[in-house]
């Protein structure tokens, strides 16, 4: 008995002491991170965590623009091998939509047409799109425009600002996903986001070669803030989310109710079909019911390669070839996608809690899955 109390506080101290160490070394946000992730029993970040953050509201309009039904609409069964992927992956919302209109839908578990899950990394598109809307309002000069004309701290830089939406800005930032003391991590977790940010100092040559670093979103989605004068959801809200007639409210979560930044490189909460009106706005170059909403220009940019040497990355899109058709994608963590082929009108909506294995700045098998089997169903050549 006298062993188990001697134990007991023993390990009551241990605990206090790493606690304040973690603290005291700038660490705290490691906590936070495990009270959201491992004490609600998952592993990693998942796609309904805004209640454990502040949010946001990126606010539709009055006026609501529906996704109207294709004539063939859900009267083709999903393919026996789509269906597996999908239950071996956790698919939750998994949509076809062919010439404008929705071809198919299906939703998994408790979620429906209208919940909310994170977009992850697929909110990188968006703050691409808002540095093309604030150089079309006026508000930044061009994609040559440099970071310090906002930030003096990289006066010794020559980043500029489509540096940063193309990952070729030479931050030196860690892409980790697991290791709990990643900037990645600190990011997502830690109550002063601007902070970790301008800590990171430019390190290599910017605007020379492809490196995918969410801090170089993050960077761009706080410039925007500042050129602009407004809150990122405000501004995408105004910018994109009414104008293209959003059916619902959607969230983007901040680091804490205190700076209420938003996390520009993540995490914006909403339904599949509201996804899918950016992936259309890009599809038709930026047109949305005969208004041009975004420069065509800066859209066929954005969805070509910057880099031969790297030819999976425009500015804050994915690009894939496959099957002989090109295709550009929104992507996120644990297999979030918006995947476009503009030839044959299609827009392919996958939500769920997991992805194939692979690194996460690969394809991952399931992409190409997930094409084959909408082509399949469609009965599209997939050569």
């Amino acid at each position: 008995m006298k062993f188990l109390k001697t134990f007991l506080k023993w390990t009551i101290v241990t605990i206090f002491a790493l606690v304040l160490l973690l603290y005291i070394f700038d660490y705290g946000y490691i906590l936070r991170g495990a009270r959201v992730v491992y004490f609600t029993g998952h592993k990693t970040a998942f796609i309904d965590d805004f209640e454990y953050f502040e949010n946001d509201t990126i606010k539709k309009g009055n006026t609501t623009n529906p996704w109207s039904n294709h004539d063939s609409y859900n009267t083709v069964e999903a393919t026996p091998a789509l269906e597996k992927l999908n239950k071996d992956y956790g698919t939750i919302a998994y949509v076809i939509i062919k010439n404008d209109s929705i071809w198919f839908e299906k939703y998994y578990g408790d979620f429906d047409e209208n919940s909310k899950t994170n977009s992850f990394s697929m909110a990188k598109s968006y703050v691409s799109g808002l540095l093309g809307k604030a150089i079309m309002d006026g508000y930044i000069e061009s994609l040559d425009q440099p970071i310090s004309d906002f930030y003096p701290e990289y006066d010794d830089a020559k980043t500029t600002v489509g540096d940063l939406a193309s990952m070729a800005s030479g931050l030196d930032w860690v892409e980790h996903y697991t290791s709990p003391f990643s900037v990645t991590a600190r990011a997502n977790y830690d109550d002063d986001l601007a902070e970790t940010i301008l800590n990171q100092k430019v390190v290599k040559t910017p605007g020379v070669e492809y490196e995918y670093l969410s801090g170089s979103t993050q960077l761009l989605g706080m410039i925007i803030e500042k050129a602009t004068g407004k809150r990122l959801a405000n501004y995408l809200s105004e910018s994109f989310w009414k104008p293209l007639g959003s059916s619902d409210d959607a969230l983007w979560q901040l680091d804490d109710e205190d700076n209420r930044l938003a996390k520009a490189f993540c995490c914006i909460g909403s339904n599949a079909k509201d996804f899918a009106r950016f992936g259309k706005l890009y599809k038709d170059y930026g047109k949305w019911n005969g208004q041009q909403i975004l420069d065509s220009s800066f859209v066929a940019k954005s969805i070509t390669p910057r880099f031969a040497e790297s030819p999976e990355y425009g500015y804050g899109w994915w690009l894939k070839q496959q099957n002989g058709k090109d295709f550009f994608m929104m992507r996120g963590h644990l297999g979030q996608y918006v995947i476009v082929q503009p030839e044959d009108n299609v827009i392919i909506v996958r939500l769920g809690h997991n992805r194939s294995s692979g690194g996460a700045l690969t394809f991952t098998e399931d992409i190409s899955q997930y094409i084959d089997e909408a082509y399949k169903m469609l009965d599209l050549s997939l050569n």
